[in-house]
C-alpha cells in the first residue's frame, strides 16, 4: 500500500463516471456497482501510444504536470490510477462504511491515507443533501489531498440528467439525452451541458461522467435506453459533439461513454456480460461515430464498456480488458490521446472471467488510465504495484497514465485555488434554458 511521508498507508480514489446501482445488499468488502483503467524516484519521459508531443507553447501548463509526476514515488503514481467512493456528507464525518472498506472513519482520513487521484460523489453514499453541504464536502476533500501529497484531487460525479441524476435535489432540472435528441437541435445539447457543467463547477466538481455516446439501436436495451440521444449514429454524434462543447464552455471535464458502444445489448453489464456481434465494419458505421466526433471536439476522457465484441477482439475479453479495443481502436485508429477510464470494476460484466485483482492489472495493460471503483481497493492497488515491480507493467506505462491524469487536472483548474459558489445554482437563466428545452422536446 502507498505510504504518506511519515509511513502511514496511502492509496487512490478518483473520479467516476458510470451509472451506479443501489447498494442495498452490498457487503462491506464490495462497493456498489456503477455504470454510466525498475522503479525510480524520478519519472522518465513517457513515449509510445498516447504520449504527449505538443510544444511548451501549445501546452503552457505541461511543465506543472511533468514536475508533479517527477516528484511522485512509484507508490503514489500507482495510487493516482484508482477511483473510489467515500461515505458521508462531510469531510470530517465518521462512517462505518469507510471504516469497513478503508480502515479509517472519515472521508478526509480516506483521502489522507490513500492519496487518491480523485473521488466520485453519489447520493447513495450520503454525499448529497444540500448545495452548501456538497460544496463544503468537495472543499474539505481537496484540502485533505493538499495536506497529504503532491497531486491535487479531482472530484467527479455521474450527472447525465434525466434517468441518471446524482444531484437531482440541488441542481437545475434538465432533460435527459433522449429528450434532447428528440428536439433535433444540437444547440440544446450544448446549452444543457453548459448549464450542467457550470453548476457542477459551482459545487467544486471538476468532472462529469457524461455524455452518453452510445447509439441505442436495441429497443430491449435494459441499461442505456433513454440515456442515449437516439438510435441514429449521425444524429447522436452531432449531439455528443455539441455536449462536449458545452462542458468545455463551462470549464468542466466531460467523459464520453461507453466505448466501444453499449447501445446494442439486451444484457445489463451491472449484472451480466453483454455480447455484441457487430463486425468491425458495422462498428465503424453504428457505434464509432459519436466517439469519433467526441474526440474531434476535444473530449477530456472516454469510459470503457464491460461488453464483449468478439469480432473486434476474438479473445473474448470485455472491452475494458482488451488491448485491441482500448489501445488498437481507441488510441490508434481513432487517435484519442486523452484519459481512458474503466467503467466500475465492481460490476458483474468485468468480474466473470478473472479475479478482481487480476482485472485491475489487465485493465492497465489494455490501456486504461483510471481504474474505477475496484471491489477491494487495497488488493487491487497491491496487484498493480506488484505487476510494476515484477516488470509485467513498466513504470513508463504507469507514467503515461499519470501524466494524462495530471494534465487533465491542470487543464480543468484542479491545481488552482478552491472556489465554490453553491448559491449560484438554479439561476433564472438556467431555469429558462431548462424550460425552453423541455418545451422543444414536447
Amino acid at each position: 500500500m502507498p505510504r504518506i511521508r511519515h509511513g502511514v498507508v496511502m492509496l487512490a480514489l478518483l473520479v467516476t463516471g458510470c451509472s451506479s446501482v443501489s447498494p442495498a445488499a452490498v457487503s462491506p468488502a464490495a462497493s456498489p456497482a456503477a455504470s454510466s483503467a525498475a522503479p525510480s524516484s524520478a519519472a522518465p519521459s513517457p513515449s509510445g501510444a498516447g504520449s504527449p508531443s505538443a510544444s511548451p507553447a501549445a501546452r503552457p501548463s505541461a511543465d506543472r504536470a511533468e514536475r508533479t509526476l517527477a516528484a511522485m514515488s512509484l507508490r503514489d503514481k500507482v495510487a493516482q490510477l484508482f477511483t473510489i467512493v467515500v461515505w458521508g456528507p462531510k469531510a470530517g464525518a465518521a462512517s462505518k462504511e469507510n471504516e469497513a472498506r478503508y480502515g479509517v472513519a472519515t472521508p478526509a482520513e480516506v483521502v489522507e491515507k490513500f492519496r487518491p487521484g480523485g473521488v466520485i460523489l453519489f447520493d447513495w453514499a450520503g454525499n448529497v443533501s444540500g448545495a452548501g453541504q456538497v460544496a463544503a464536502l468537495t472543499t474539505g476533500l481537496r484540502e485533505a489531498a493538499a495536506r497529504s501529497g503532491e497531486a491535487p484531487l479531482m472530484i467527479g460525479v455521474d450527472q447525465e440528467n434525466g434517468l441518471v441524476s446524482r444531484l437531482k435535489p440541488l441542481v437545475t432540472k434538465l432533460p435527459g439525452a433522449s429528450q434532447i435528441g428528440a428536439t433535433g437541435k444540437t444547440a440544446n445539447a450544448r446549452d444543457v451541458a453548459r448549464v450542467t457543467g457550470t453548476e457542477l463547477r459551482d459545487l467544486g466538481i471538476s468532472l462529469d461522467f457524461a455524455p452518453v455516446a452510445d447509439v441505442n439501436i436495441n429497443p430491449r436495451n435494459p441499461v442505456i435506453g433513454p440515456r442515449a440521444y437516439g438510435s441514429d449514429p449521425k444524429k447522436v454524434a452531432a449531439m455528443v459533439g455539441a455536449a462536449v462543447d458545452g462542458f468545455q464552455e463551462a470549464g468542466v471535464a466531460s467523459v464520453a461513454k461507453h466505448f466501444p458502444g453499449h447501445g446494442d445489448t439486451s444484457v445489463d453489464s451491472h449484472t451480466g456480460l453483454p455480447v455484441i456481434t457487430h463486425s468491425k465494419a458495422q462498428w465503424r458505421k453504428l457505434d464509432a461515430p459519436p466517439f469519433r466526433t467526441a474526440i474531434e471536439h476535444g473530449v477530456d476522457a472516454i469510459m470503457s464498456a464491460h461488453v464483449v465484441m468478439p469480432k473486434l477482439d476474438p479473445a473474448g475479453d470485455p472491452a475494458t480488458l482488451s488491448p485491441r479495443i482500448l489501445t488498437g481502436l481507441l488510441r490508434e485508429e481513432l487517435g484519442f490521446d486523452g484519459v481512458i477510464s474503466t467503467d466500475a470494476l465492481d460490476m458483474a460484466g468485468v468480474r466473470k472471467k478473472y479475479g478482481d485483482t487480476e482485472v485491475a492489472v489487465r485493465a492497465v495493460l489494455a490501456g486504461a488510465d483510471i481504474l474505477l471503483m475496484p471491489p477491494n481497493l487495497p488488493k487491487a492497488y497491491d496487484a498493480v504495484l506488484d505487476a510494476v515491480k515484477s516488470g509485467r507493467i513498466s513504470e513508463r506505462r504507469i507514467d503515461e497514465s499519470v501524466l494524462r491524469i495530471l494534465r487533465l487536472k491542470d487543464k480543468r483548474g484542479v491545481f488552482g485555488p478552491i472556489h465554490t459558489d453553491p448559491g449560484a445554482l438554479r439561476s433564472a437563466a438556467h431555469l429558462r434554458i431548462a424550460e425552453r428545452v423541455f418545451a422543444a422536446a414536447g
